[in-house]
């Protein structure tokens, strides 16, 4: 993927990195409502998992479950070994990184801001936090590092721990820059919906029908995927994406497929406990959005997915 140096840099992002990691180099940031979390802890959990957490997905138990990351949220962040020890006015090693997300979300936003003009509507441009370790939000709650990159819709902003671009090249095996660029697009997605009211719909669905609540979910999930394929487009259109862009693109929408993530977390794979889809039905609906570039053709409401 080409970054095009000389080009806008994107003032949507918002660098908390050493804000949070101070915090947790204290002794870790307590969930509201006491010391383990209590209610409120799985409530959060729970958000998450259907807003755009990609790592709530791996069952009871075992690598990223939701049972591992409820108890972890449950005590707090507690500092560990591989906490970065940034030195203050030192230079940044993650700068190149975190030049790179600015540059992504910056041609992320413009695409949509075009394609809103052209529908006759305004754009609302989210902000991007990036965050270690774990993150108090803006009304959804204490989130920490292990849910993934996620949104929160009650302050319009993608959250981001940068470690977890390379837990996708290599835990999940989705290498390149177009992988993790796929992630924020998908993130980006849940605020186009969010601020089109399609995610208001679906929660409003989901209490009127909770049998269905998970189905919803996934359909949510699997627009969001088709949504990062409507920007593919684009960028393909504006010869920014390279040789094996979208390959890379469809290796990230396949790695975080509910169904791989039970495997690899060694829990049986049941379709109805899915809240993001399978691999396979990712990468088809971020391909539909890629081949069309038109958002009226993600359309996962509506027939079978």
């Amino acid at each position: 993927m080409k970054i095009r140096r000389g080009g806008t840099i994107s003032d949507d992002v918002i660098d908390k990195r050493a804000e949070t990691r101070a915090a947790v180099g204290r002794g870790g940031m307590a969930l509201p409502g006491g010391a383990k979390g209590g209610l409120a802890g799985v409530i959060i959990a729970l958000i998450l998992a259907l807003l755009g957490g990609s790592q709530l997905l791996g069952g009871s138990s075992g690598d990223g479950g939701l049972g591992d990351i409820l108890g972890k949220m449950a005590g707090g962040v507690q500092p560990t070994d591989s906490l970065s020890t940034a030195v203050a006015g030192a230079p940044d090693p993650q700068a190149d990184t975190v030049e790179w997300v600015r540059y992504v979300l910056d041609d992320i936003q413009d695409s949509w801001e075009a394609q809103f003009k052209q529908a006759g509507g305004t754009y609302e441009r989210a902000k991007l936090i990036l965050f270690e370790k774990g993150v108090q939000t803006g009304g959804c709650g204490f989130a920490p590092s292990e849910v993934g990159p996620f949104y929160c819709p009650a302050d319009k902003s993608v959250y981001l721990d940068l470690s977890f671009l390379d837990d996708l090249a290599t835990k999940y095996k989705a290498p390149g820059d177009f992988a993790p660029a796929y992630v924020i697009a998908h993130e980006v997605g849940h605020h186009v919906q969010n601020i089109t009211g399609v995610s208001a719909a679906v929660r409003k669905e989901q209490q009127a029908k909770p049998s269905e609540a998970n189905e919803l979910s996934v359909r949510l999930e699997l627009q969001a995927d088709c949504l990062a394929g409507v920007w593919a487009h684009n960028t393909y259109e504006n010869v920014i994406l390279e040789r094996g862009d979208i390959d890379e693109g469809l290796a990230a929408a396949a790695a975080v497929g509910d169904d791989r993530l039970q495997k690899q977390a060694g829990v049986e794979v049941n379709p109805d406990t899915w809240t993001h889809g399978s691999s396979e039905q990712r990468k088809t609906w971020f391909t539909t959005g890629y081949q069309s570039g038109d958002p009226d053709k993600c359309d996962t409401f509506s027939g079978d997915i």
